[in-house]
């Protein structure tokens, strides 16, 4: 509890995100999500995921993972992006980007409500472009996942996020997606 209220302190403070992301949401869900992104935890990952959203890369990528008291998952620019060559529901989830994964930037920051992380294999050090939201406290994340920012605005819009029937939460069917990422000062 005390790590979840120093997260939240630190991220109403502000001078730690030097930059965000605007995600514009269609399908079950629809609206905006604004993410803080936490430059200070994870610099080399918000650098990453900054160079992505800039070059237009997260733009109508899926949610391809969805768990019902869990978390949202997106990012995989290179399976999930609908009307790309290679798109495919069956292997979202299971790509990255053309850049080199990134190596863990892991901290004591407590994955609470809202709270984004960068989703990888087993490997610590195998995140790419793929990240998560999280709809609840998972503590078991804690410190094997890098944080990368908090939702500051927006939650209504993540918890309508279509879950996944399938297996580990995959999502069946019409998915939401990314329609527009834009990073924000």
């Amino acid at each position: 509890m005390r790590k979840t209220l120093a997260l939240i302190a630190a991220l109403a403070a502000g001078p730690a995100f030097a930059t965000g992301l605007d995600i514009e949401i269609s399908g079950e869900a629809n609206g905006t999500i604004h993410i803080d992104l936490a430059d200070d935890l994870a610099p080399n990952h918000v650098a990453h995921i900054v160079q992505l959203a800039n070059e237009g890369a997260y733009d109508n990528v899926v949610f391809h993972r969805v768990i019902e008291g869990f978390m949202a998952q997106t990012g995989d620019v290179e399976f999930g992006k609908m009307g790309a060559e290679g798109f495919s529901m069956q292997a979202a989830g299971r790509g990255g980007s053309q850049y080199p994964d990134l190596k863990a930037e892991f901290t004591d920051a407590d994955f609470a409500a809202g709270v984004v992380g960068m989703a990888r294999s087993q490997s610590p050090d195998s995140a790419n472009s793929q990240f998560f939201i999280m709809f609840e406290a998972a503590p078991h994340l804690n410190g094997q996942y890098t944080v990368v920012g908090q939702v500051t605005s927006g939650m209504d819009v993540v918890y309508a996020i279509k879950r996944g029937t399938g297996p580990n939460g995959a999502v069946i069917g019409e998915p939401d997606v990314m329609r527009k990422v834009t990073v924000t000062d």
